[in-house]
């Protein structure tokens, strides 16, 4: 495989203990499950692409943007409280432009917004109170819960999101959005 087929796929490899130590495992695509690879993983090295990593199963719970680097500890970098128990691979070098649509209530209700842009607080921009469903038609997003990129992040690939709930995000409001443009 060329360097830019190997860009293009992603590949990170989870750790047992902290500093890289302990047993292995490495992953080049979607992993829903880690539990039958490692029992648990405390550090990671993201050689190419960018994955959002997960505390729970099938890509629920807490998410956590992950691009290319060498995260020793991660638990104390980002202040997770659990281990990484799902992985998804960003695909990557989008062509063409981003659209997103978000909605101020759940299923599509509320005041609605077309966004092209990052936006650090939709309060601000749009006098929305919270975003709590969207509809991604072009690109893919990081949603955070507080203004100005902070707080728990969400990712969003092309689909409909009618409520976050379904994803594991119960209570969750998000104030800010950015288009994921690196290149990893």
């Amino acid at each position: 495989m060329t360097n830019t087929g190997m860009n293009m796929r992603g590949k990170i490899t989870f750790y047992e203990e902290k500093n890289f130590q302990g047993r292995s495992y490495e992953c080049m695509n979607d992993c829903s499950d880690m539990s039958s690879s490692l029992s648990r993983s405390q550090s990671c090295r993201v050689e190419s692409g960018c994955f959002m990593v997960y505390d729970r199963n099938n890509y629920m719970g807490n998410q956590y943007f992950m691009k290319r680097g060498e995260y020793s500890d991660y638990m104390s970098m980002m202040g997770m409280r659990d281990c990484i128990k799902s992985c998804r691979m960003i695909p990557m070098q989008h062509r063409g432009q981003f659209r997103m649509k978000i909605y101020e209530k759940e299923n599509f209700g509320g005041q609605s917004h077309e966004m092209m842009e990052d936006c650090d607080n939709v309060m601000d921009r749009y006098r929305m109170n919270e975003c709590q469903s969207c509809n991604v038609m072009d690109g893919h997003w990081l949603m955070y819960e507080q203004p100005q990129f902070r707080g728990k992040m969400m990712y969003m690939r092309p689909g409909e999101y009618r409520n976050f709930r379904d994803m594991g995000m119960s209570g969750q409001r998000f104030m800010s959005m950015r288009r994921i443009t690196d290149s990893c």
